[in-house]
């Protein structure tokens, strides 16, 4: 067929008879409790796991894996960090390694454990107590208006 000719058609996706290709957009109604999709836009993805850091309130933590489940990224611990590489503001001495252990090496690993300290955060050896100092994100199912 002529490439010029079907400019602007619609024509048959393949492997599926009788469907037509009509780009990103879905027909058709909307299925009673059908779950919204998680919008994997860069600047989404990061204005969330923003969100969710800045949510840990002062004298708690919690790890890069536990704020990527909290903004809707399940196993999106790399964009956490990438997003507290990134972002200004952030307080991102709260955010730590599986375990409650500081995965930063030098003296931004001294002044992470530094400000920690100085918000009441103890230490057990390297790490942070994780049981009494861990920030539990409250549950992303139950929350009505998602």
């Amino acid at each position: 067929m002529n490439p010029a000719a079907t400019k602007g058609k619609l024509r048959p996706r393949a492997g599926n008879p009788g469907s037509t290709k009509t780009g990103s957009k879905r027909t058709g109604s909307k299925k009673l409790g059908a779950k919204k999709t998680v919008s994997r836009k860069p600047a989404d993805i990061r204005r969330r796991i923003e969100a969710a850091i800045r949510s840990i309130p002062r004298g708690k933590v919690s790890t890069y894996g536990a704020v990527a489940r909290a903004a809707g990224f399940p196993g999106a611990a790399r964009q956490v960090a990438a997003t507290l590489r990134r972002s200004y503001g952030l307080s991102w001495q709260r955010v730590l390694g599986s375990g409650g252990e500081i995965k930063m090496r030098g003296d931004s690993a001294i002044e992470q454990r530094l400000r920690l300290q100085a918000e009441g955060v103890r230490f057990r050896g390297r790490k942070v107590d994780m049981k009494q100092y861990e920030w539990k994100f409250r549950s992303r199912t139950s929350d009505p208006s998602r």
